[in-house]
Protein backbone atom coordinates (compact mmCIF):
# COMPACT_ATOMS: atom_id res chain seq x y z
CA UNK A 1 0.00 0.00 0.00
CA UNK A 2 1.33 3.42 -0.97
CA UNK A 3 1.47 6.23 1.56
CA UNK A 4 -1.16 8.36 -0.22
CA UNK A 5 -3.53 5.43 -0.41
CA UNK A 6 -3.02 4.72 3.30
CA UNK A 7 -3.72 8.39 4.09
CA UNK A 8 -7.03 8.26 2.24
CA UNK A 9 -8.17 5.10 4.03
CA UNK A 10 -7.20 6.48 7.43
CA UNK A 11 -9.03 9.73 6.67
CA UNK A 12 -12.19 7.80 5.80
CA UNK A 13 -12.08 5.89 9.08
CA UNK A 14 -11.40 9.09 11.06
CA UNK A 15 -14.15 11.21 9.51
CA UNK A 16 -16.52 12.17 12.31
CA UNK A 17 -19.90 10.45 12.20
CA UNK A 18 -18.98 8.31 9.19
CA UNK A 19 -19.15 4.71 10.34
CA UNK A 20 -18.49 1.52 8.46
CA UNK A 21 -21.95 1.36 6.92
CA UNK A 22 -21.80 4.88 5.45
CA UNK A 23 -18.20 4.32 4.35
CA UNK A 24 -19.20 1.18 2.45
CA UNK A 25 -21.94 3.11 0.66
CA UNK A 26 -19.40 5.76 -0.34
CA UNK A 27 -16.99 3.13 -1.64
CA UNK A 28 -19.72 1.51 -3.72
CA UNK A 29 -20.72 4.89 -5.17
CA UNK A 30 -17.32 6.42 -5.86
CA UNK A 31 -14.65 3.73 -5.63
CA UNK A 32 -11.47 4.17 -3.59
CA UNK A 33 -11.41 6.62 -0.67
CA UNK A 34 -9.30 9.10 -2.65
CA UNK A 35 -12.21 9.40 -5.11
CA UNK A 36 -14.63 9.98 -2.25
CA UNK A 37 -12.70 13.05 -1.15
CA UNK A 38 -12.75 14.49 -4.65
CA UNK A 39 -16.54 14.80 -4.57
CA UNK A 40 -18.43 17.98 -3.84
CA UNK A 41 -20.62 18.27 -0.76
CA UNK A 42 -23.77 18.10 -2.87
CA UNK A 43 -22.60 14.94 -4.58
CA UNK A 44 -21.71 13.31 -1.28
CA UNK A 45 -25.16 14.16 0.07
CA UNK A 46 -26.66 11.88 -2.54
CA UNK A 47 -25.14 9.01 -0.57
CA UNK A 48 -24.76 10.22 3.02
CA UNK A 49 -26.28 12.87 5.27
CA UNK A 50 -25.38 16.56 5.09
CA UNK A 51 -23.55 16.29 8.41
CA UNK A 52 -21.49 13.35 7.18
CA UNK A 53 -20.75 15.15 3.91
CA UNK A 54 -19.44 18.15 5.84
CA UNK A 55 -17.21 15.89 7.93
CA UNK A 56 -15.82 14.23 4.80
CA UNK A 57 -14.85 17.58 3.31
CA UNK A 58 -12.69 18.52 6.32
CA UNK A 59 -9.41 16.73 6.99
CA UNK A 60 -9.36 15.38 10.57
CA UNK A 61 -6.74 17.00 12.78
CA UNK A 62 -5.51 13.60 13.97
CA UNK A 63 -4.88 12.31 10.45
CA UNK A 64 -1.30 13.59 10.01
CA UNK A 65 0.12 12.14 13.25
CA UNK A 66 -1.74 8.85 12.78
CA UNK A 67 -0.44 8.56 9.21
CA UNK A 68 3.14 9.10 10.40
CA UNK A 69 2.71 6.56 13.19
CA UNK A 70 1.09 3.95 10.94
CA UNK A 71 3.58 4.36 8.11
CA UNK A 72 6.50 4.01 10.53
CA UNK A 73 4.86 0.92 12.04
CA UNK A 74 4.55 -0.70 8.63
CA UNK A 75 8.23 -0.13 7.89
CA UNK A 76 9.41 -1.52 11.24
CA UNK A 77 10.24 -5.22 11.22
CA UNK A 78 9.64 -5.37 14.98
CA UNK A 79 10.72 -8.09 17.38
CA UNK A 80 11.84 -11.20 15.52
CA UNK A 81 10.97 -9.74 12.12
CA UNK A 82 7.22 -10.37 12.41
CA UNK A 83 5.50 -9.16 9.27
CA UNK A 84 3.25 -6.08 9.43
CA UNK A 85 0.49 -5.46 6.94
CA UNK A 86 -2.75 -3.61 6.36
CA UNK A 87 -5.47 -4.95 4.10
CA UNK A 88 -8.56 -2.98 3.15
CA UNK A 89 -12.13 -3.80 2.19
CA UNK A 90 -12.42 -4.51 -1.50
CA UNK A 91 -8.82 -5.65 -1.82
CA UNK A 92 -8.33 -9.09 -3.36
CA UNK A 93 -6.25 -9.91 -0.29
CA UNK A 94 -9.10 -9.21 2.16
CA UNK A 95 -10.17 -12.43 3.95
CA UNK A 96 -13.21 -13.78 2.18
CA UNK A 97 -14.77 -15.18 5.33
CA UNK A 98 -15.21 -11.68 6.75
CA UNK A 99 -17.18 -10.50 3.73
CA UNK A 100 -20.11 -12.60 4.95
CA UNK A 101 -20.34 -11.10 8.44
CA UNK A 102 -22.37 -8.15 9.58
CA UNK A 103 -20.35 -4.92 9.45
CA UNK A 104 -17.05 -6.11 7.89
CA UNK A 105 -14.15 -3.81 8.90
CA UNK A 106 -12.84 -1.23 6.44
CA UNK A 107 -9.24 -1.93 7.45
CA UNK A 108 -7.44 -4.85 9.07
CA UNK A 109 -4.06 -4.51 10.74
CA UNK A 110 -1.97 -7.69 10.75
CA UNK A 111 1.10 -8.63 12.75
CA UNK A 112 2.79 -11.99 12.54
CA UNK A 113 3.60 -14.91 10.31
CA UNK A 114 0.47 -14.86 8.19
CA UNK A 115 -0.08 -12.92 5.00
CA UNK A 116 -3.18 -12.29 2.94
CA UNK A 117 -2.43 -12.78 -0.75
CA UNK A 118 -4.80 -13.60 -3.55
CA UNK A 119 -4.78 -17.04 -5.13
CA UNK A 120 -2.58 -17.41 -8.18
CA UNK A 121 -2.09 -20.32 -10.54
CA UNK A 122 1.21 -22.09 -10.17
CA UNK A 123 3.16 -23.03 -13.26
CA UNK A 124 4.73 -26.50 -13.36
CA UNK A 125 8.31 -26.59 -12.14
CA UNK A 126 9.35 -29.29 -14.59
CA UNK A 127 8.05 -30.02 -18.05
CA UNK A 128 5.29 -32.60 -17.87
CA UNK A 129 4.69 -31.99 -14.16
CA UNK A 130 1.11 -31.18 -13.23
CA UNK A 131 0.52 -27.65 -11.99
CA UNK A 132 -0.71 -27.31 -8.45
CA UNK A 133 -4.14 -25.78 -8.05
CA UNK A 134 -3.16 -22.54 -6.39
CA UNK A 135 -0.80 -20.74 -4.11
CA UNK A 136 -2.49 -19.59 -0.92
CA UNK A 137 -0.84 -17.96 2.04
CA UNK A 138 -0.58 -19.58 5.43
CA UNK A 139 -3.50 -17.63 6.79
CA UNK A 140 -5.88 -18.60 4.01
CA UNK A 141 -4.90 -22.24 4.46
CA UNK A 142 -5.29 -21.94 8.22
CA UNK A 143 -8.72 -20.34 8.07
CA UNK A 144 -9.94 -23.19 5.88
CA UNK A 145 -9.31 -25.45 8.89
CA UNK A 146 -9.87 -23.30 11.93
CA UNK A 147 -11.89 -23.19 15.12
CA UNK A 148 -12.60 -20.43 17.61
CA UNK A 149 -11.94 -21.45 21.21
CA UNK A 150 -13.49 -19.01 23.66
CA UNK A 151 -14.71 -18.87 27.23
CA UNK A 152 -14.59 -17.22 30.61
CA UNK A 153 -11.96 -14.71 31.69
CA UNK A 154 -12.17 -16.33 35.12
CA UNK A 155 -12.34 -20.06 34.40
CA UNK A 156 -12.09 -22.83 36.93
CA UNK A 157 -8.72 -24.61 37.00
CA UNK A 158 -10.33 -27.49 35.12
CA UNK A 159 -11.71 -25.05 32.53
CA UNK A 160 -8.31 -23.49 31.95
CA UNK A 161 -6.76 -26.93 31.63
CA UNK A 162 -9.48 -28.02 29.21
CA UNK A 163 -8.88 -24.96 27.05
CA UNK A 164 -5.17 -25.62 26.76
CA UNK A 165 -5.56 -29.37 26.21
CA UNK A 166 -8.35 -29.08 23.64
CA UNK A 167 -6.46 -26.36 21.74
CA UNK A 168 -3.30 -28.45 21.70
CA UNK A 169 -5.15 -31.54 20.51
CA UNK A 170 -6.99 -29.60 17.81
CA UNK A 171 -3.72 -28.00 16.78
CA UNK A 172 -2.05 -31.39 16.45
CA UNK A 173 -4.92 -32.35 14.18
CA UNK A 174 -4.05 -29.41 11.92
CA UNK A 175 -6.60 -26.84 13.05
CA UNK A 176 -5.73 -23.20 13.64
CA UNK A 177 -7.13 -21.87 16.91
CA UNK A 178 -8.78 -18.44 16.77
CA UNK A 179 -9.36 -16.55 20.01
CA UNK A 180 -9.23 -13.10 21.58
CA UNK A 181 -6.04 -12.91 23.72
CA UNK A 182 -8.14 -12.22 26.83
CA UNK A 183 -7.34 -13.61 30.25
CA UNK A 184 -8.56 -17.06 31.13
CA UNK A 185 -9.77 -19.42 28.41
CA UNK A 186 -8.54 -17.25 25.51
CA UNK A 187 -4.97 -17.16 26.78
CA UNK A 188 -4.97 -20.87 27.63
CA UNK A 189 -6.28 -21.67 24.13
CA UNK A 190 -3.52 -19.67 22.46
CA UNK A 191 -0.94 -21.39 24.68
CA UNK A 192 -2.29 -24.83 23.82
CA UNK A 193 -2.26 -24.07 20.11
CA UNK A 194 1.36 -22.94 20.34
CA UNK A 195 2.17 -26.12 22.29
CA UNK A 196 0.99 -28.13 19.28
CA UNK A 197 3.72 -26.81 16.98
CA UNK A 198 6.54 -29.15 16.10
CA UNK A 199 10.07 -27.66 16.25
CA UNK A 200 10.79 -25.76 13.05
CA UNK A 201 7.17 -25.79 11.90
CA UNK A 202 5.97 -22.75 9.97
CA UNK A 203 2.31 -23.65 10.43
CA UNK A 204 0.08 -20.79 11.59
CA UNK A 205 -0.86 -22.15 15.00
CA UNK A 206 -3.20 -19.49 16.27
CA UNK A 207 -4.89 -16.21 15.37
CA UNK A 208 -5.57 -13.59 18.06
CA UNK A 209 -8.22 -10.98 17.31
CA UNK A 210 -7.58 -8.07 19.67
CA UNK A 211 -9.62 -5.06 20.78
CA UNK A 212 -6.79 -2.51 20.75
CA UNK A 213 -4.34 -1.11 18.26
CA UNK A 214 -1.58 -3.58 17.41
CA UNK A 215 1.02 -1.33 19.02
CA UNK A 216 -0.50 -2.24 22.38
CA UNK A 217 -1.01 -5.51 24.24
CA UNK A 218 -3.98 -5.98 26.52
CA UNK A 219 -3.92 -7.41 29.08
CA UNK A 220 -0.30 -6.51 29.79
CA UNK A 221 0.41 -9.88 31.37
CA UNK A 222 -0.04 -11.39 27.90
CA UNK A 223 2.87 -9.43 26.44
CA UNK A 224 5.11 -12.50 26.18
CA UNK A 225 2.23 -14.55 24.76
CA UNK A 226 1.54 -11.87 22.13
CA UNK A 227 5.21 -12.00 21.07
CA UNK A 228 4.98 -15.79 20.71
CA UNK A 229 1.84 -15.45 18.62
CA UNK A 230 3.56 -12.89 16.39
CA UNK A 231 6.27 -15.46 15.67
CA UNK A 232 4.06 -18.52 15.20
CA UNK A 233 0.64 -17.10 14.44
CA UNK A 234 -1.08 -13.83 13.69
CA UNK A 235 -2.50 -10.88 15.59
CA UNK A 236 -5.38 -9.04 13.92
CA UNK A 237 -7.09 -5.76 14.77
CA UNK A 238 -9.59 -3.50 13.06
CA UNK A 239 -8.57 -0.59 15.28
CA UNK A 240 -6.00 2.10 14.41
CA UNK A 241 -2.67 2.18 16.18
CA UNK A 242 -2.87 3.82 19.57
CA UNK A 243 -6.41 2.58 20.27
CA UNK A 244 -6.62 1.83 24.02
CA UNK A 245 -8.55 -1.11 25.53
CA UNK A 246 -12.01 0.50 25.42
CA UNK A 247 -14.73 -1.77 26.89
CA UNK A 248 -17.00 -1.47 23.84
CA UNK A 249 -14.31 -2.80 21.49
CA UNK A 250 -14.15 -6.29 22.93
CA UNK A 251 -17.74 -7.46 22.34
CA UNK A 252 -17.50 -5.87 18.88
CA UNK A 253 -14.39 -7.83 17.92
CA UNK A 254 -16.22 -11.10 18.66
CA UNK A 255 -17.88 -10.87 15.24
CA UNK A 256 -14.41 -11.18 13.70
CA UNK A 257 -13.53 -14.21 15.83
CA UNK A 258 -16.74 -15.93 14.71
CA UNK A 259 -16.27 -14.81 11.12
CA UNK A 260 -12.69 -16.01 10.73
CA UNK A 261 -13.24 -19.47 12.21
CA UNK A 262 -15.15 -22.36 10.70
CA UNK A 263 -16.66 -23.39 14.06
CA UNK A 264 -16.72 -22.22 17.67
CA UNK A 265 -15.94 -24.17 20.85
CA UNK A 266 -17.05 -22.67 24.19
CA UNK A 267 -15.12 -24.06 27.15
CA UNK A 268 -16.73 -22.28 30.10
CA UNK A 269 -19.05 -19.27 30.17
CA UNK A 270 -21.48 -17.60 32.51
CA UNK A 271 -24.95 -16.77 31.22
CA UNK A 272 -23.90 -13.19 30.55
CA UNK A 273 -20.68 -13.71 28.66
CA UNK A 274 -19.03 -12.33 25.55
CA UNK A 275 -18.33 -15.93 24.56
CA UNK A 276 -22.04 -16.45 24.03
CA UNK A 277 -22.01 -13.53 21.60
CA UNK A 278 -19.32 -15.30 19.58
CA UNK A 279 -21.29 -18.54 19.69
CA UNK A 280 -24.50 -16.82 18.58
CA UNK A 281 -22.77 -15.08 15.68
CA UNK A 282 -21.16 -18.34 14.62
CA UNK A 283 -24.54 -20.11 14.65
CA UNK A 284 -26.13 -17.27 12.66
CA UNK A 285 -23.45 -17.79 10.02
CA UNK A 286 -24.44 -21.46 9.78
CA UNK A 287 -21.33 -22.73 11.52
CA UNK A 288 -21.02 -25.46 14.14
CA UNK A 289 -21.07 -24.46 17.80
CA UNK A 290 -19.61 -26.84 20.38
CA UNK A 291 -19.85 -26.61 24.17
CA UNK A 292 -18.25 -28.55 26.99
CA UNK A 293 -20.69 -29.39 29.80
CA UNK A 294 -19.82 -28.79 33.43
CA UNK A 295 -21.18 -29.15 36.91
CA UNK A 296 -24.73 -27.96 37.55
CA UNK A 297 -23.31 -26.20 40.62
CA UNK A 298 -20.86 -24.06 38.66
CA UNK A 299 -21.93 -20.65 37.35
CA UNK A 300 -19.19 -20.97 34.73
CA UNK A 301 -21.00 -23.96 33.22
CA UNK A 302 -24.40 -22.32 32.83
CA UNK A 303 -23.55 -20.56 29.58
CA UNK A 304 -22.42 -23.83 28.00
CA UNK A 305 -25.53 -25.61 29.26
CA UNK A 306 -27.71 -22.88 27.76
CA UNK A 307 -25.93 -23.29 24.42
CA UNK A 308 -26.47 -27.05 24.50
CA UNK A 309 -30.17 -26.51 25.18
CA UNK A 310 -30.26 -24.21 22.14
CA UNK A 311 -28.70 -26.82 19.88
CA UNK A 312 -24.94 -26.55 20.39
CA UNK A 313 -23.17 -29.90 20.18
CA UNK A 314 -22.06 -31.33 23.50
CA UNK A 315 -18.44 -32.46 23.33
CA UNK A 316 -16.31 -34.34 25.80
CA UNK A 317 -13.08 -34.65 23.82
CA UNK A 318 -11.23 -33.06 20.94
CA UNK A 319 -12.07 -36.14 18.90
CA UNK A 320 -15.77 -35.26 19.23
CA UNK A 321 -15.02 -31.91 17.61
CA UNK A 322 -12.94 -33.43 14.82
CA UNK A 323 -15.65 -35.96 14.00
CA UNK A 324 -18.34 -33.28 13.80
CA UNK A 325 -16.10 -31.15 11.57
CA UNK A 326 -15.38 -34.27 9.47
CA UNK A 327 -11.64 -33.96 9.98
CA UNK A 328 -9.95 -37.36 9.79
CA UNK A 329 -6.86 -37.22 11.95
CA UNK A 330 -5.17 -39.58 14.36
CA UNK A 331 -3.11 -36.79 15.87
CA UNK A 332 -5.52 -35.69 18.57
CA UNK A 333 -4.56 -37.22 21.92
CA UNK A 334 -7.04 -38.91 24.22
CA UNK A 335 -7.79 -36.17 26.71
CA UNK A 336 -8.98 -38.68 29.27
CA UNK A 337 -5.41 -39.95 29.56
CA UNK A 338 -3.96 -36.53 30.35
CA UNK A 339 -3.66 -35.77 34.03
CA UNK A 340 -4.97 -32.33 34.88
CA UNK A 341 -2.92 -30.32 37.33
CA UNK A 342 -5.77 -28.10 38.40
CA UNK A 343 -3.76 -26.16 40.95
CA UNK A 344 -1.17 -25.06 38.38
CA UNK A 345 -3.80 -24.61 35.67
CA UNK A 346 -5.25 -21.50 37.16
CA UNK A 347 -5.70 -21.56 40.90
CA UNK A 348 -4.81 -18.30 42.56
CA UNK A 349 -2.91 -17.93 45.80
CA UNK A 350 -0.82 -20.51 47.60
CA UNK A 351 -1.86 -24.13 48.01
CA UNK A 352 -2.26 -23.49 51.71
CA UNK A 353 -5.28 -21.22 51.15
CA UNK A 354 -8.88 -22.34 51.14
CA UNK A 355 -9.50 -20.62 47.82
CA UNK A 356 -6.74 -22.52 46.03
CA UNK A 357 -7.88 -25.88 47.34
CA UNK A 358 -11.53 -25.18 46.54
CA UNK A 359 -10.52 -24.17 43.03
CA UNK A 360 -8.62 -27.43 42.68
CA UNK A 361 -11.62 -29.43 43.87
CA UNK A 362 -13.91 -27.79 41.35
CA UNK A 363 -17.62 -28.50 41.52
CA UNK A 364 -17.77 -32.22 40.86
CA UNK A 365 -17.14 -35.07 43.32
CA UNK A 366 -13.47 -35.95 43.53
CA UNK A 367 -11.48 -38.63 45.33
CA UNK A 368 -8.53 -38.04 47.63
CA UNK A 369 -6.01 -39.62 45.24
CA UNK A 370 -7.17 -37.54 42.28
CA UNK A 371 -7.13 -34.35 44.34
CA UNK A 372 -3.67 -35.12 45.65
CA UNK A 373 -2.45 -35.66 42.08
CA UNK A 374 -3.81 -32.24 41.13
CA UNK A 375 -2.20 -30.38 43.99
CA UNK A 376 0.88 -32.35 44.94
CA UNK A 377 0.20 -31.97 48.66
CA UNK A 378 1.22 -34.70 51.08
CA UNK A 379 -1.63 -36.87 52.38
CA UNK A 380 -1.59 -35.53 55.94
CA UNK A 381 -1.55 -31.90 54.87
CA UNK A 382 -4.32 -32.39 52.32
CA UNK A 383 -6.55 -34.24 54.78
CA UNK A 384 -6.07 -31.48 57.35
CA UNK A 385 -7.13 -28.82 54.86
CA UNK A 386 -10.11 -30.89 53.75
CA UNK A 387 -11.21 -31.22 57.37
CA UNK A 388 -11.02 -27.44 57.80
CA UNK A 389 -13.14 -26.88 54.70
CA UNK A 390 -15.66 -29.44 55.95
CA UNK A 391 -15.93 -27.78 59.36
CA UNK A 392 -16.44 -24.42 57.65
CA UNK A 393 -19.33 -25.84 55.67
CA UNK A 394 -17.54 -25.45 52.34
CA UNK A 395 -17.09 -29.15 51.66
CA UNK A 396 -19.06 -32.35 52.16
CA UNK A 397 -17.87 -35.96 52.29
CA UNK A 398 -19.76 -38.33 50.04
CA UNK A 399 -19.98 -42.14 50.10
CA UNK A 400 -17.06 -43.89 48.46
CA UNK A 401 -14.42 -41.53 49.84
CA UNK A 402 -15.41 -38.64 47.59
CA UNK A 403 -15.47 -34.92 48.40
CA UNK A 404 -17.68 -32.27 46.88
CA UNK A 405 -17.60 -28.52 47.15
CA UNK A 406 -20.78 -27.00 48.58
CA UNK A 407 -22.47 -24.32 46.52
CA UNK A 408 -23.67 -21.24 48.38
CA UNK A 409 -25.41 -19.79 45.33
Amino acid sequence: MERDELAAWLRLTLSSGVGNEAARKLLVAFGLPAKVFEQSSSTLQQVVSARQATALRAEPAELAPLLEQTWAWLQDTGVGGARRQIVVLGDANYPQSLLNIEDPPLMLYLLGGGEFVSNQAVAPVNKGQAATTSIVNKLALSLANSIAVVGSRNPTPQGAANARQFAKALGLAGLTVVSGLALGVDGAAHEGALDSLAPGSDRLATVAVVGTGLDRVYPKRHLALAHRIAQNGLLISEYPLGTPPLPANFPKRNRLIAGLAQATLVIEAALKSGSLITARLSAEQGKDVFAIPGSIHSTQARGCHALIKQGAKLVESAQDVLEEMKIDSGLAPDLDSIAVDACSAGATGSLGTQTALLDAIGFDPVGLDALQARCGLDTAGLQAQLMTLELDGLLVRLPGGLFQRMSRG
